[in-house]
């Protein structure tokens, strides 16, 4: 006779899910969606084309988290309906689509508890994600390409639309550095435990054979800004160079010479967009990242500077922060929270949920520390 008893496991994970309704304030969040409806609704709306992006995006942000709120409650509802027809049907076939289920469940409200943990300034915002080759070679560059399919494929895995702004292509294999935006809410938050240096060993498939080939590649995630009006940029503190996109080996892509690439004269950074169609518009992407990374350099600087007056100086999180060994041993390890996957082929096919929710929840330990 078949007895299928999931109730204990259910109601922690009801308890688990109403302790994440009580930090997100649906009712809060249901008011926010409400008031952002009526602002879309305006006939006028899009007189103002600037405007009317930011509200229908906060709109679509906010109606996305809260789609995945009611779909949870919902799926729990179901559960407890699913396991009542197995147990009176004695049908191991439903038995086990709610045992598959529980598990699901518990993987996507662990998921939006690891949300919870996201209370930074910018962590609810949409992300840009910029990938740099480092030592490394043809095996730098070619890590660096690898590496930007990883975070598109992890986009793709949960529906995040993605934009590339820009990729500048190595002569050899992979690219020297991409930039792209991920437009989900909490994108920030969630990819900013990816910023660091990345390592890889391997044979290389570029050198000498049988030769192990140690390279590396940056990662650096900023949130999207709606505006950096704390940032003011003179025009005599940057220089403005216009370039015509390429593709791999060099082959143009566009008919103008509408990339635009903004060096900030004073720190020594680069911004460079090609995704836009004119160079106006390429011009004021490039100036609303560079402000944002002005911005957050600026706070980086006075927190950096609080720590030492505090006598409390500490190396950045985010150095060396993974490994991923593609020879003897296959492994992905993350050197701060220890979190390791013995399948390389999976992290890079974008299974990164468990390396970010570990770095998330290491974080915020940190965090409390301090």
């Amino acid at each position: 006779m078949l007895e299928l008893d999931l109730s204990a496991d259910i109601q922690a994970l009801r308890s688990t899910f109403t302790d994440i309704q009580s930090v997100v304030d649906v009712d809060a969040l249901a008011a926010e969606i409400a008031r952002l409806s009526d602002e879309a609704g305006a006939p006028d709306l899009w007189d103002d084309p600037e405007k009317a992006q930011k509200v229908t995006s906060a709109l679509s942000h906010r109606q996305a988290e809260m789609s995945r709120i009611t779909a949870v409650a919902q799926r729990l509802d179901d559960l407890e309906v699913l396991v009542e027809l197995a147990n009176e049907m004695e049908d191991e076939e439903s038995a086990g689509e709610a045992r598959r289920e529980l598990a699901e469940l518990e993987r996507v409200i662990g998921d939006l508890e690891v949300q919870t943990l996201l209370d930074g300034e910018y962590d609810d915002r949409a992300a840009v994600v910029t990938i740099r080759s480092g030592a490394g070679g043809d095996d730098a560059t070619d890590f660096a390409e690898m590496l930007m399919r990883m975070y598109l494929r992890w986009a793709e895995r949960h529906k995040y639309p993605v934009k590339v702004m820009d990729t500048s292509y190595a002569e050899g294999a992979g690219i020297k550095s991409a930039t792209f935006e991920i437009d989900a809410p909490y994108a920030y938050g969630t990819l900013s435990v990816e910023a660091g240096t990345h390592r890889l060993a391997r044979i290389s498939p570029f050198g000498a054979a049988d030769k192990r080939q140690t390279s590396f590649a940056a990662v650096e995630v900023i949130p999207v800004m709606e505006e950096a009006v704390e940032v003011d940029i003179p025009e005599s503190d940057i220089r403005v160079d216009v370039f015509r996109s390429s593709g791999p080996g060099g082959q143009s892509v566009n008919t103008t010479d509408s990339a635009v690439r903004i060096t900030h004269l004073p720190t020594g950074i680069v911004v460079s967009m090609q995704n836009e169609k004119s160079q106006i518009q390429n011009r004021a992407a490039a100036m609303r990242v560079l402000q944002t990374r002005l911005l957050l350099l600026k706070r980086e600087e006075e927190a950096a500077k609080k720590k030492e007056l505090a006598g409390t100086i500490t190396a950045s999180w985010g150095d060396q922060m993974r490994s991923y060994f593609l020879y003897g041993q296959q492994l992905v390890k993350d050197l701060r929270t220890g979190y390791e996957v013995g399948n390389p082929a999976v992290v890079f096919d974008g299974d990164l949920d468990g390396f970010i929710a570990a770095g998330i929840r290491w974080r915020k330990r940190k965090d409390n520390d301090d």
